[in-house]
């Protein structure tokens, strides 16, 4: 408990400050809010054989869509967001491209006005995988690089849902908080299939398994506490920060190891198609991996608004 309190205070408190100016200054109006964007970020440097200086051609190409569509019907609202993630680069002596990012996630929240307050009784649906397989990489003494798939397309997968309560001050500024959420892993038997030797059972049991599947299983099933807070802002004109957080204790295993999942993004608008995007997300899991998972892109590209 006094993990979750330092984490609340040191992420969701400076969050929901920098975002004060984000207040919607009308009363929120009935019907769909839609908004969304596609933005491609690409680099690309060649050397010839003949250059002294150094270097080795490649290319990174990153491709980002968010998609917001928000519904208000008197006390009710329902608010969701897609966002999808996916970024290559290819250096000129791999013989495979390496992903650089890789996202897909649908939130969806519903929420029942309580009198005329912010809060609100809400319900949400969290859903996050990825798009295609991850490897790790290896070399051979033949100079041919290998590689071994580690995770795909639903594995792992990951929804989380629940009841709780929702502040929300606008769409660019709300926290819920869910006492009572259920989590489910999925997993391919491909990554957990270990036959049915009871010793290799219990080794791959004892290393926490497979992002905290046991082995020979698919699913994990989980019951906790979450809290997910969104702040938008504008910090100066056209540079806009966004904060998203996600908090995860659960009271079945080990409930002082909260997962943490926090993004931070800050957009500069150059004019209507150009922007400059920085991405910093943290993200701790300890049944994926005893650390913090560290992401940083950092690009310049072109953006679509609709």
């Amino acid at each position: 408990m006094k993990k979750l309190t330092y984490l609340l205070v040191f992420f969701i408190f400076p969050t929901l400050l920098f975002a004060q100016d984000s207040d919607e200054k009308e009363p929120p109006k009935d019907g769909w809010v839609k908004t969304g964007n596609v933005s491609l970020l690409f680099s690309q440097a060649a050397f010839n054989e003949e250059w002294t200086g150094g270097g080795t051609s490649n290319y990174s190409a990153n491709l980002n869509l968010t998609y917001d569509f928000n519904y208000r019907q008197g006390k009710l609202v329902w608010d969701n967001r897609i966002v999808a993630d996916y970024g290559i680069t290819k250096l000129k002596d791999q013989e495979f491209s390496r992903k650089t990012n890789d996202r897909l996630e649908l939130n969806s929240l519903v929420g029942k006005q309580i009198n005329e307050s912010n809060w609100y009784y809400s319900y949400f649906l969290n859903f996050k995988t990825q798009i295609t397989s991850g490897y790790v990489y290896g070399e051979v003494d033949a100079g041919n690089e290998t590689r071994t798939e580690v995770t795909k397309f639903l594995s792992p997968g990951y929804i989380q849902t629940g009841p709780g309560m929702l502040w929300k001050k606008s769409d660019n500024l709300k926290v819920n908080i869910s006492p009572a959420t259920a989590k489910l892993i999925i997993v391919s038997s491909d990554f957990t299939d270990v036959g049915p030797d009871q010793a290799l059972i219990d080794a791959f049991n004892e290393a926490g398994g497979y992002f905290g599947v046991e082995a020979n299983e698919t699913t994990r099933f989980e019951f906790g506490a979450s809290v997910s807070a969104y702040a938008k802002t504008d910090l100066m004109k056209n540079v806009t920060m966004e904060n998203v957080l996600n908090l995860y204790s659960n009271y079945l295993e080990d409930p002082q190891n909260v997962d943490i999942d926090y993004t931070l993004n800050l957009m500069l608008s150059v004019n209507k198609y150009i922007t400059a995007n920085a991405t910093l997300q943290a993200i701790y899991d300890d049944n994926a991996v005893q650390g913090f998972q560290i992401r940083e892109a950092l690009g310049i590209g072109v953006t679509y608004g609709f």
